[in-house]
């Protein structure tokens, strides 16, 4: 199949783009998803000359190809409420400043659209952060009003911001998941709906999130199949344990007493066989871009195994009906 499957470089961050770029292209990787906080530099891109044709070279050198930039981390504190962990994926220099961690996230989100642009890619996938999620249970009581208000903050955050997503011809692709605005389902269709439906978002598909929580991946895939702006191949695997719960327990993923754990893909429960027929039937051509996460298998050998299922999982439709030649002339 032409889809071409790439390396989610974010998992990655303690390598160089040279070592991460040998390591993938010695497993067979066509490309990597690079990582803003990691392997792709905003900063250096728009400012610093040449900084863009070494990205660009090292990954010809190793015969691979950038189909996306990730910015997850930047566009978790657009939307979020400060907590301390967020002073994480901000600069130093404003941790402990929601307001300023917030202001230089919007910034910084309109200047990944103009370096995205400068290396060719043309989607950037990403988080939004989210006003609501401490609300997700409910209680004490949640108004319908304050979660159609949190929905009209991420609108209000997030539109000039897609401003220049049209302005230089770029999609952004949501990765649905919980702590965002946007975590299963019908969360999914009230954030298209008060975006009316803007072609500018779209999604991040990722199954991984979903099927722990009850949501049929491959239903879901077919209801958004026209907004599947970008593939995450991630697996999940749900865990026989009648002591636990799916809200985790507070005990570390990898932890073999959880209800659930991502795994490196093929190990788990996610319907892959399924996806690519629904990815199929809709035409997807994108990449398909492995997102190692798995606490109980050693980082290489996950990358290679779920580089070996999906290579052997991406298959073409095909172009005859099964029973055409069951005719006699």
């Amino acid at each position: 199949m032409s889809r071409p499957i790439t390396l989610a470089s974010g998992q990655f961050g303690d390598m160089s783009l040279e070592a991460l770029c040998s390591l993938a292209e010695s497993i067979g990787y066509e490309g990597l998803e690079l990582a803003t906080h990691a392997h792709f530099n905003v900063q250096r891109a728009l400012e610093e000359k040449g900084y863009v044709e070494y990205v660009q070279a090292t990954l010809k050198e190793h015969h691979l190809s950038c189909y996306a930039i990730s910015a997850h981390l930047t566009g978790q504190c657009v939307g979020d409420v400060w907590d301390p962990r967020l002073d994480n994926f901000a600069p130093s220099s404003i941790s402990g400043q929601p307001d300023k961690i917030r202001e230089w996230a919007v910034e910084e989100m309109k200047r990944t659209v103009k370096a995205a642009h400068l290396i060719g890619v043309q989607v950037i996938t990403c988080f939004t952060g989210s006003p609501l999620w401490a609300w997700w249970y409910s209680y004490p009581q949640t108004t319908k009003e304050m979660i159609e208000q949190g929905y009209q903050r991420i609108y209000d955050l997030w539109s000039p911001i897609f401003d220049v997503f049209d302005e230089y011809g770029i999609k952004f692709a949501l990765e649905v998941h919980p702590t965002e605005i946007a975590f299963d389902y019908y969360t999914t269709e009230a954030l298209l709906d008060t975006f009316r439906r803007r072609p500018t978002l779209g999604i991040n598909y990722d199954p991984s999130h979903l099927v722990w929580q009850g949501v049929n991946e491959l239903t879901y895939l077919r209801d958004f199949s026209d907004r599947i702006y970008h593939v995450h191949i991630k697996d999940v695997k749900l865990n026989q344990n009648e002591r636990a719960g799916i809200l985790g327990s507070h005990l570390e993923f990898g932890d073999t007493r959880r209800k659930w754990n991502f795994v490196s893909v093929g190990h788990g429960d996610v319907d892959f066989d399924g996806i690519i027929r629904e990815l199929n039937q809709m035409g997807y051509e994108g990449p398909l871009s492995v997102e190692w996460e798995d606490s109980g298998m050693e980082r290489e050998t996950g990358a290679r195994e779920s580089y070996a299922y999906i290579r052997k999982m991406n298959f073409s439709p095909s172009g005859i009906a099964f029973d055409a030649a069951l005719k006699t002339e």
